[in-house]
């Protein structure tokens, strides 16, 4: 006998049915006196009227407009990503992650629609709780790949850790909240079809987003400390006894004087806020459980979660580094260092050290003198 089935009997001993349905007063009754049954009931009829206030696998009834103006913004984002690179060809490995971000907030958005025709279907369910979770990484990912171009342009020496560190040390993080987030999903995902407890993949879970939280912090304060140091030493570049402050390569004196990379500077740190923004959000809702107050909140999922990501990939597709900063994502052209300065050739490695660890090379001729 079909959940439907078994509902029209219930409704007949009470001399009602479908098409005569009995008041509020006898459906709440019904309600709370059937509350373990009812779901797989609207699992099979999620438009009933019945359905009202039956738990599901969300504390709210999903709105679909936000979830769709999601997906055409992501996939918007996706179409740029994916034309700017045709059209440059430069920065592979950034739009890369930036798509893989975007694809996965494009699946958790649908997964979403899906529950919206159904919020007792565990499938849209468990889409969008394990794609929405790990999207964010790709996109973290990016934007470390993003500092180093940076530190290159204003000036390694303002730097305390070489450029190409900030990618050895922050991705390999990233990799690894990725990872938690992505197993404590899958556990979670198992438990719940199961119907076992999914207190072990919850907690690895909350642990890969508060580790993501904690590395994007640490990039933020070492961000930070970089852009001090660069002013406090610009400032102060007239004293004795203080090196250089920038970099006076002349490409990378037309560079940080261009508008467009100034305008990649303030996306990219849009961009971290908004997604480390949105961690601190999802460590604590989902800290709170699956039943936690904020959980029942859709305004503030749309509003941390959605609002926040969309924000970040749109902010680096109209900045993006390809277009504002393509100086640093190809070999800077052959050319004869004839009576360089000390830190003419630094600039000139680093450029090329920073563009491709294995491919960059130095062109030079021996000076004669």
């Amino acid at each position: 006998m079909s959940a439907r089935e078994y509902f029209e009997v219930v409704l007949d001993q009470y001399g009602y049915s479908f098409e005569n349905p009995p008041p509020k007063e006898i459906v709440d009754h019904l309600k709370t006196q059937y509350a373990d049954w009812m779901p797989a009931f609207c699992y099979e009829e999620p438009r009933s009227d019945y359905c009202v206030g039956v738990q599901s696998y969300y504390m709210y009834r999903i709105a679909l407009a936000p979830n769709v103006l999601f997906v055409v913004l992501f996939a918007l984002s996706l179409i740029s990503f994916l034309a700017t690179y045709a059209a440059t060809r430069r920065g592979l490995a950034f739009n890369i992650a930036m798509g893989l971000g975007v694809i996965t907030e494009i699946i958790g958005y649908i997964g979403r629609i899906m529950s919206w025709g159904n919020q007792w279907e565990e499938v849209g369910f468990m889409i969008q709780v394990c794609a929405l979770t790990i999207g964010p990484a790709f996109l973290a990912a990016g934007i470390y790949l993003c500092i180093r171009q940076i530190v290159t342009a204003v000036g390694p020496d303002n730097s305390r850790i070489p450029p190409a560190w900030y990618t050895r040390i922050f991705i390999p993080c990233d990799l690894t909240s990725l990872i938690l987030q992505a197993v404590g999903g899958a556990l979670a995902s198992i438990a719940n079809h199961r119907g076992e407890p999914t207190h072990i993949g919850d907690k690895i879970m909350i642990a890969g987003l508060a580790f993501q939280v904690l590395t994007m912090l640490l990039f933020m304060l070492v961000a930070a400390d970089f852009a001090l140091r660069t002013h406090l030493r610009t400032r102060h570049a007239h004293l004795p006894n203080l090196s250089v402050a920038l970099d006076n390569h002349p490409a990378m004196v037309r560079l940080r004087a261009s508008r467009r990379f100034k305008a990649f500077l303030s996306a990219l740190a849009l961009a971290t806020v908004c997604v480390f923004v949105r961690c601190v959000f999802r460590v604590v809702e989902l800290s709170g459980g699956w039943t936690g107050p904020l959980m029942g909140r859709q305004d503030l999922f749309v509003g941390f979660e959605g609002v926040m990501i969309a924000a970040a990939v749109l902010a680096l597709n109209l900045s993006h580094p390809a277009l504002c900063s393509k100086e640093l994502l190809e070999p800077p052209p052959r050319r004869e260092i004839v009576g360089r300065t000390p830190r003419e050739e630094p600039c000139f490695k680093m450029v090329n050290f920073v563009i491709d660890d294995n491919e960059g090379s130095v062109h030079e001729t021996p000076h004669r003198g």
